[in-house]
């Protein structure tokens, strides 16, 4: 059971790290050369779509699951 949770927990530690590199590095405070030689790790549009797309189509499922 602890792996399971040390498991989840790595992850969302490594996302939230991500998260704020990906902030410090594209911030406002960054310009000419250094913001362009700074690139985002994630692009966080395409991955909001997705995560939009899955929860989509996990409610879609219950409401076909639960229909029956």
């Amino acid at each position: 059971m602890r792996m399971f949770v040390g498991m989840i927990l790595g992850a969302l530690l490594l996302t939230a790290g991500i998260y704020v590199y990906d902030s410090s590095a594209t911030s406002t405070v960054a310009n000419g050369q250094a913001a362009s030689a700074n690139r985002t790790i994630v692009n966080w549009d395409v991955a909001a779509t997705e995560w939009n797309g899955l929860k989509n189509r996990a409610q879609d499922g219950w409401v076909k699951l639960s229909s029956k």
